[in-house]
C-alpha cells in the first residue's frame, strides 16, 4: 500500500488529522492555487455521488490539476466484465492519484494494495468514508471551537452508515460521549461498540429522538435504501425519525446539526432556517478538506 493513501480514517494519526484540519483552514482562506499544475487525478465513481465527486473535482480544478475518470461504471469496461484489479492497473498508467468510490466494503483497501499510486477512499460500501469524516471534524471544530469532550448524538442508520463509523473512530482521539439513536434493525454494529469499550469511550443507546438538551452535535443520517436486500425491512424503518424545528427548543445555543447528505425525510425543511442547521456549510467545508487531503497524498503539504 502506498504510504500516502487514505483508505480508512485509522490511516491518519491524531497529529495527522490535526495537520489536515489546519491545512483545510489555509485552503479556505485561499482556495485558488496552482500547486497541482501538471498533475492528473483519476476519479473513479462506481457508485452514484453528488457532493463527494463534485467537491473532489472542484478541489483538483482550484489547485490547477486535471481530472479524468467516470461517474457511472455502466459506461466503462466494468460493464464488459473487467475486474477491479484490471481497472486500477490500467488507470494507474494515466494518473498521479486515484480517488475511488465503490459499493463493496474493502474495495478501497484492495485497490490500494494493487496500485502503485496513492488511493483516496471516497466511500466503500458501508465500511469507511474518511474524507467525509475529516470534513465532519473540520465542521465540528469550526462550530464548537474544540474537538475535545463533546456530546455527539448519532441518529438514524447506524448499521450501514459509513460516515458514522468513520466519525466514531476519528473522535476516539478527543474524549467524546456518544448517544446512538436508531431502531433495533439499524443500531450501531457490535464491533463499534467494542471499539468504544476498548478505547474508554462512553456511549448510550436510545430508540427515541427526544431529550436533545445535552447534545453539542446532532449528526443525522438517512436510511440508505441501496444497502437493504430486503425492501420490506427498508419500508419499516425508512421514516422512523424526522427532526422538526420545534424539537430544537431547549437545546444548547451552540448545538449544530450535521448531515452527510443527501437527506430524504429525516430533517424537515423547517429546520433549514434555524441557525443550528449546519449541513449545507458542512458540505462546503468538504472542498477545503479535500484540497488538503489531495495535496498531502501528492506530497505537497509542508511538514
Amino acid at each position: 500500500m502506498n504510504a500516502k493513501s487514505l483508505v480508512s480514517i485509522t490511516d491518519y494519526s491524531k497529529e495527522k488529522i490535526l495537520r489536515i484540519l489546519d491545512a483545510a483552514a489555509e485552503f479556505e482562506a485561499r482556495p485558488n492555487r496552482e500547486t497541482l499544475k501538471g498533475k492528473v487525478v483519476a476519479t473513479l465513481f462506481f457508485e452514484p455521488s453528488t457532493r463527494t465527486r463534485l467537491s473532489f473535482e472542484t478541489a483538483i480544478n482550484r489547485l490547477g490539476g486535471r481530472v479524468i475518470g467516470f461517474s457511472d461504471a455502466a459506461n466503462t469496461s466494468t460493464s464488459k466484465g473487467e475486474t477491479l484489479h484490471d481497472t486500477i492497473m490500467m488507470v494507474s498508467n494515466y494518473a498521479d492519484l486515484i480517488v475511488m468510490r465503490h459499493p463493496l466494503d474493502g474495495a478501497a483497501r484492495y485497490a490500494s494494495e494493487v496500485s502503485s499510486l496513492p488511493i483516496i477512499n471516497a466511500g466503500d460500501g458501508s465500511n469507511q468514508h474518511p474524507t467525509q469524516t475529516l470534513l465532519d471534524l473540520y465542521s465540528i471544530y469550526k462550530t464548537q471551537g474544540t474537538l475535545e469532550n463533546l456530546n455527539i448524538y448519532m441518529v438514524g442508520d447506524l448499521k450501514y452508515g459509513r460516515t458514522v463509523h468513520s466519525l466514531l473512530m476519528a473522535m476516539s482521539h478527543f474524549h467524546p460521549t456518544f448517544t446512538f439513536i436508531a431502531p433495533s434493525e439499524l443500531e450501531m454494529p457490535e464491533q463499534y461498540k467494542i471499539f468504544c469499550w476498548e478505547n474508554g469511550i462512553e456511549y448510550r443507546e436510545k430508540r427515541d429522538l427526544d431529550e436533545l438538551g445535552e447534545a453539542d452535535i446532532l449528526y443525522m443520517t438517512r436510511v440508505q435504501r441501496e444497502r437493504f436486500q430486503d425492501l420490506m425491512e427498508y419500508e419499516r424503518v425508512k421514516d422512523v425519525y424526522c427532526l422538526k424545528n420545534s424539537m430544537l427548543d431547549g437545546t444548547k445555543d451552540t448545538l449544530r446539526i450535521l448531515h452527510p447528505l443527501p437527506r430524504v425525510g429525516e430533517i424537515d425543511m423547517d429546520v433549514d432556517a434555524n441557525e443550528k442547521a449546519y449541513y449545507f456549510q458542512q458540505a462546503k467545508n468538504g472542498l477545503y478538506v479535500r484540497q488538503a487531503v489531495i495535496s498531502d497524498a501528492l506530497g505537497m503539504l509542508e511538514d
